[in-house]
Order: structure tokens, then C-alpha cells, then sequence
């Protein structure tokens, strides 16, 4: 079976207190899987203490399926194990797989030791199949479902058979590349052309690798020193910053300027300018920017200030009103958004813009 053809039936049943559904653990174990190549016809929810679901399920996953995943509580495991031997014959090993030549099935504990992982499972199934896959990736923030749905169409019209996975968070997205080795360079060459050609002005790297990190290594690459004035984003650019090992190199300083006061002593931000135009302005993003540089210890500087909400300030600006300077020493441009969302989602989809901004405005 070549990657083409690989279209095998999976089932994965999940067994749980549906009182106490970890929906968030359910679909990062599904994005891990596709991850791999891998992706399930059937998902099933069950019920722990019901034991006529449990063995429907059962019976519907040995009877209708190539794979079958099982994901339980380890004082389950036994039970299920020996369900399907019943069934199915043959034994489970040591680490919680049967398998056979049509079918096989895997134990995955959702508490206490687990042998089994997602990259174990997928090895074998890759045996199973005769398949060995490549990935390749494109990080992007800020890029449109739109525009991200148009690279992807493209890239499938040159090779239907690669497998594309999307996961995005706070703006900044993840495109994963899956193809089968024996794919041709110059096929997987066009089809990487596709998605980075439509996609080039919100892409910061074509690896696996944390937008901090890839700023960070670009500051390194520029030799460039970095200082941060945050209003409502409270640091969260500056943690992201200092996550990454060796940023001492680059960052100088960071400041939480949440009150007008500090804003003017720390960063040189005019009284007028906030009585003029408030806090949350384009004036005044491009003022902190400035104060940073003008201080002499960085070379480039990222501002920010808005309104993250939940409710908006006296000055009746809409919540999710966000701008961002980015400053050099031959003057500050600054970004404006009006953002949708939670507080979290606005702050943190802030944060990326900031990075995501800084890092092309120095590259």
C-alpha cells in the first residue's frame, strides 16, 4: 500500500465520566494522530460504567475497523484487552497492541504508566502499511482561513495525496506537510511553492520552531538589542521573550507602563499627547516606541497599548482597539487592529502581532 491508497478504517473509543469529558485532551490525541498520517472514521465517546455501551462499542470497533485505538482508565485496560482476544483471537503483548494482519488494536492509559504512544502506534502502522513518511512546515501569523484554504487547494491540485494539517492559536498557525518519501523532489518542490508563495507575507519560518525562538534567533542573526514597553498586554511579550534560552543576548529590558504617569516618566510620552489623543492612540504607541530608543540601549523596540476588555475604558474606544509601534532609530511605524474575542484571545493574539510585526520589520 503506497500513501495514495492509504485509506484504512480507524476507530478510536475513549471511555470516560461523561460528567467529566476532557474534550481538549480528545482532540489533541486526534491531532496527534494526523499528525502521523493518520486519521480515525469513528471517534466514540463511552461511558466508563455502562457496560452495554461498552460492549457495543466494542464489538462495532473489532467487527467494522482495520485499527482499532483504546483509550481508557489503566483499571480498565485488562478488561478491554481481554474482550477483544475473545473476539478477535490472539493476545495483547506486554505493552498493550494485538496485532494480526487485518487487524489490530492498541491499549492507551489515560492515567498511570502507558507504553503505548501516538509515535509508537503510528510506527506500526507504518510497518503494517509499508509507509515512510516525511513533513514539512509553514509558520505563518496573522494569515486569513481564507488565504490559508486557497494555498492548500492549490498545493492539492499539484499532489492530491499529501495530507495538510492546520492548527492555529491566538493568529499564529501551523501548517504541517505530510508526503510519502517516494514522492518526487521536483512534485513536493511545486507544492511547497503553492503554499509558501501564496502565504509569503505572514510566514516567519518553514520549520517546526516557536515564533519567539525564530524572532530571538533573528535578533542574534541582526545583532540587534531589543527593549519592550507593554500597556495591556502586561508582559506577555516580554515572558514569551525571555522562554527562549540564550535571549539575554538581545533583550535589554522590559516595562509594564500601564498608568499615564509611567508612561511619560519612563518613556518620555508627552501629557499633551495623552490628553490629546489618550492612551490607547497611534500617537502614543509611536511615542513609547520611541522613549525606548531614544533611551540609547536597544536598536529596535515593540509598544504596545489597547483595550483587552472585558469592558472598554471612559475614552468609549471599542474593546479589542489595539495598536502596535515598532521602533528603530530612524523613527517608529505603528499597527492598528480592532481585535474580536475573549480577553485572553485578544491579549495573547496581540502578543504574536508584536512578534510577528517586529520580526518583519527587522528581516
Amino acid at each position: 500500500m503506497n500513501f495514495a491508497d492509504k485509506k484504512t478504517k480507524n476507530c478510536l473509543i475513549v471511555f470516560s465520566s461523561k460528567r467529566a469529558a476532557n474534550f481538549e485532551s480528545l482532540t489533541e490525541l486526534v491531532r496527534a494522530f494526523s499528525s502521523r498520517g493518520y486519521f480515525f472514521d469513528k471517534v466514540s465517546q463511552v461511558a466508563f460504567d455502562d457496560s452495554e455501551e461498552i460492549v457495543r462499542a466494542l464489538k462495532d470497533g473489532t467487527s467494522q475497523y482495520e485499527n482499532l485505538v483504546l483509550y481508557c482508565p489503566q483499571a480498565m485496560g485488562q478488561t478491554i484487552m481481554d474482550f477483544i482476544a475473545r473476539v478477535k483471537g490472539g493476545e495483547f503483548d506486554g505493552t498493550g497492541q494485538l496485532k494480526s494482519e487485518n487487524f489490530s488494536a492498541f491499549v492507551m492509559y489515560s492515567d498511570g504508566e502507558c507504553f503505548l504512544t501516538v509515535n509508537k502506534i503510528a510506527d506500526v502502522l507504518d510497518k503494517k502499511y509499508t509507509l515512510k513518511l516525511e513533513r514539512a512546515y509553514v509558520k505563518t501569523v496573522g494569515a486569513p482561513v481564507k488565504k490559508i484554504n486557497e494555498a492548500i487547494n492549490k498545493a492539492k491540485s499539484i499532489c492530491p495525496d499529501i495530507i495538510v494539517n492546520v492548527t492555529e492559536k491566538f493568529g499564529d498557525c501551523t501548517i504541517e506537510i505530510i508526503y510519502d518519501t517516494n514522492l518526487p523532489k521536483s512534485v513536493f518542490d511545486s507544492v511547497n511553492r503553492a503554499i509558501v508563495g501564496t502565504l509569503s507575507e505572514f510566514i516567519y519560518a518553514l520549520e517546526d520552531i516557536s515564533l519567539a525562538e525564530r524572532f530571538v534567533q533573528l535578533l542574534k542573526l541582526r545583532r540587534m538589542k531589543i527593549c519592550v514597553a507593554e500597556s495591556f498586554t502586561g508582559g506577555g511579550v516580554c515572558k514569551r521573550l525571555v522562554e527562549i534560552s540564550g535571549v539575554s543576548e538581545v533583550f535589554f529590558e522590559g516595562l509594564n507602563t500601564y498608568s499615564n504617569e509611567a508612561k511619560m516618566s519612563r518613556l518620555k510620552v508627552r501629557e499633551l499627547t495623552l490628553k490629546q489623543y489618550g492612551a490607547v492612540s497611534e500617537q502614543t504607541a509611536s511615542e513609547m516606541a520611541l522613549g525606548l530608543i531614544e533611551s540609547g540601549n536597544c536598536d529596535v523596540s515593540i509598544a504596545t497599548t489597547g483595550i483587552a476588555g472585558p469592558k472598554s475604558d471612559n475614552t468609549n474606544k471599542p474593546v479589542g482597539l489595539l495598536y502596535i509601534g515598532i521602533g528603530l532609530k530612524d523613527g517608529a511605524d505603528v499597527y492598528k487592529y480592532e481585535l474580536k474575542g475573549t480577553r485572553e484571545n485578544i491579549t495573547e493574539t496581540a502578543i504574536n502581532l508584536a512578534l510577528f510585526l517586529t520580526f518583519k520589520t527587522i528581516k
